[in-house]
């Protein structure tokens, strides 16, 4: 895709799902939240409607429940998380305060969206929100999930979120600036720019994307979302967490990943 194509993709998008992991704002990244939200109030002053899909939860409680890693049973996860999602929702509304904009927490597990009533409650409730010009935050409930009902990463979730939302972009945040052919610290790694919907990428040797030990997704979570998010119409672009103001802006960052057109 040229980069004149993507900038109008992404400029014609008027309703816009963001995914940030873990480790890209928690712990020592903390401070990332600003710039997030700077690139997030900007698409919003543009008349784009965002959805912004959060993970950290647990990670943010961790330190609160003087823990030195992520914890490993579900007891102590749905207690970190439901500690760290309050001062989460916090830290995103004190920086959206800047812009006068108000933030919605919305919680959802696997269940949610399988259950026909359940879905189409939480699909009422984002449609509201968004014309009502309030950004929802979405994330896992993982006070109450358990490991048998879990979406297994927040990648799934923004890819079932902008299904059911009918987003025209997904932007899927990560600390790698791409896909790339092979782990991208291994030599010979090459960035791939752009997917086209019947690529299978076969020939891509996939690694974790995100720091180890607080996250939970990798390469192969971010390709399954974008495939599933694809298939449904969203255009997806895969891009670090530092570069999220040149993705919502259409500057050539990132992977492309092609939709397949709606029906």
């Amino acid at each position: 895709m040229s980069p004149e194509s993507l900038r109008a993709a992404v400029a014609d998008a008027r309703r816009v799902v963001v995914k940030v992991g873990s480790s890209s704002i928690s712990g020592p990244n903390v401070g990332q939240i600003e710039p997030l939200v700077d690139a997030l109030a900007a698409a919003h002053e543009r008349g784009t409607e965002v959805v912004l899909v959060s993970s950290g939860a647990i990670a943010t409680g961790i330190p609160y429940l003087l823990l030195d890693a992520r914890p490993t049973d579900l007891a102590t996860q749905q207690a970190a998380a439901a500690v760290g999602q309050n001062i989460l929702i916090y830290r995103y509304q004190e920086s959206l305060r800047r812009y006068a904009i108000v933030a919605g927490q919305v919680l959802l597990t696997a269940g949610d969206l399988e259950n026909p009533t359940h879905r189409s409650n939480a699909q009422r409730a984002m449609e509201r929100l968004l014309k009502l010009r309030i950004m929802p935050i979405v994330n896992e409930n993982d006070t109450v999930a358990t490991h048998e009902i879990r979406f297994g990463d927040n990648d799934r979730l923004a890819a079932l979120v902008s299904e059911l939302i009918g987003a025209d972009l997904l932007v899927l945040l990560s600390d790698v600036d791409a896909l790339y052919t092979k782990p991208p610290q291994e030599p010979g790694a090459e960035p791939i720019g752009y997917v086209a919907a019947d690529d299978d990428l076969a020939g891509v040797e996939l690694g974790d994307i995100g720091a180890a030990g607080v996250g939970t997704g990798g390469a192969g979570t971010k390709i399954a979302a974008a495939k599933l998010a694809a298939a449904s119409g969203t255009a997806v672009l895969l891009a670090s967490t530092s570069n999220v103001a040149a993705a919502l802006t259409g500057q050539p960052t990132g992977t492309w990943f092609e939709p397949t057109p709606r029906v």
